[in-house]
């Protein structure tokens, strides 16, 4: 199959998602075109089976803000006409889907069937937005195609948009080969000389992640035991966090790492990842951390129940309880129970999301669009 894929290319699980599924149907021998504002943060080699194609926003005196949604359409069709593409699979639902629909419209009377995979935020704050929430709904009824990442993804959008749509669960996933414990004693003595536990938390820290919590959580923890903290991401709440963390008096021991793009590196030093979001649609951090050992402490929201099982891979918390989380990493981290919470993080991960089982159902819906099969929604 010839297979267009449109993402965001910055940091996050939706853009992450998207780009390892098309180097994985390129490895499978599909021809995969990404069709994008700027080269995906994790797409590491064109070939003879993947591409990339920019997408440039014309810069015109009229506009005050470029309109990239228009952009992209225009660049989507001169894309499937040179290269012959059978169909176009967006990644979260504002703009692409929209955008998407403008191809295809353009494109009649040639069909151009498109897959739309919802990831969360523009399901649970975009969506809901009164601005965005027509053009969002419209976007998922025109599509051939829609995927959620997790079963509560699902319901969400059934409940907040259609009730009558047909969206199909497939899960995000993880190339378990490739992201896997590593070992690095020089990185681990860099941040734990004197065997400290390691915490972890990755995220694009923004307010939703909630990653104040994660700093008031791991103060409790070091009290007890001598522990470090590496932040993993970036994003508007850093400064907030790093205030904090001066306020506390553990600057010595949490470190600040910024975006990194081969997060398996860190995350096969640590012991322990800390998510304790306001929502996550699935978690795809914590199953990067899964497939490293590193069991999670998370908050008991959205899909995460769907990858944590408490007691066996990591713990769950209702949102805040501050006490409660420190409680359980420390519960966790001790030397008594630490190596089997690793030893289920790692088999949770490949017996259930990994790449091999995960990429295999994207094909095979692939197929039942392409087949002709009516759109989903009324």
């Amino acid at each position: 199959m010839k297979i267009g894929i449109t993402c965001y290319p910055t940091y996050g699980g939706s853009g992450i998602v998207a780009t390892e599924l098309g180097q994985e149907l390129a490895r499978r021998s599909h021809e995969v075109h990404f069709i994008s504002s700027s080269l995906p943060l994790r797409l590491m080699e064109l070939g003879d089976h993947i591409f990339y194609h920019e997408v440039e926003p014309m810069s015109y005196p009229l506009f005050e803000h470029v309109p990239y949604d228009l952009a992209l359409a225009t660049k989507t069709v001169d894309v499937v006409q040179t290269h012959g593409l059978d169909l176009l699979h967006v990644h979260y639902a504002i703009p692409h889907s929209i955008s998407g629909y403008l191809a295809r419209e353009m494109l009649r009377p040639r069909r151009l069937p498109i897959i739309t995979t919802l990831h969360g935020t523009d399901i649970t704050l975009v969506g809901r937005d009164h601005s965005y929430l027509s053009a969002t709904r419209f976007g998922i009824r025109q599509s051939d195609g829609v995927t959620a990442v997790s079963e509560f993804l699902r319901k969400a959008t059934l409940r907040e948009f259609c009730s009558d749509c047909e969206i199909r669960t497939i899960p995000n996933f993880i190339d378990t080969q490739r992201v896997r414990r590593l070992a690095s004693p020089e990185l681990r003595a860099r941040f734990a000389p004197h065997g400290e536990k390691v915490l972890v938390h990755l995220s694009n820290f923004r307010p939703l992640k909630r990653i104040t919590d994660v700093i008031r959580v791991f103060e409790r923890v070091q009290r007890e035991i001598p522990a470090v903290l590496i932040m993993i991401g970036d994003g508007v709440e850093r400064s907030n966090a790093q205030h904090l963390v001066r306020e506390l008096g553990i600057s010595s021991k949490v470190f600040f790492v910024g975006m990194v793009g081969m997060v398996e590196s860190y995350l096969s030093v640590c012991d322990l990842m800390l998510l304790l979001s306001e929502t996550e649609s699935f978690g795809l951090a914590a199953l990067e951390a899964m497939a490293c050992e590193v069991p999670v402490v998370a908050t008991d929201v959205g899909g995460l129940p769907e990858l944590v099982s408490p007691g066996c891979n990591g713990h769950l918390y209702p949102l805040g309880d501050i006490d409660g989380m420190a409680q359980g990493a420390l519960e966790i981290l001790d030397d008594s129970n630490l190596k089997r919470f690793m030893k289920n993080a790692r088999r949770c991960a490949v017996k259930s999301f990994s790449i091999d089982k995960i990429v295999p159902r994207y094909e095979d819906y692939y197929r039942e669009v392409l087949q002709g099969e009516p759109c989903p929604c009324p």
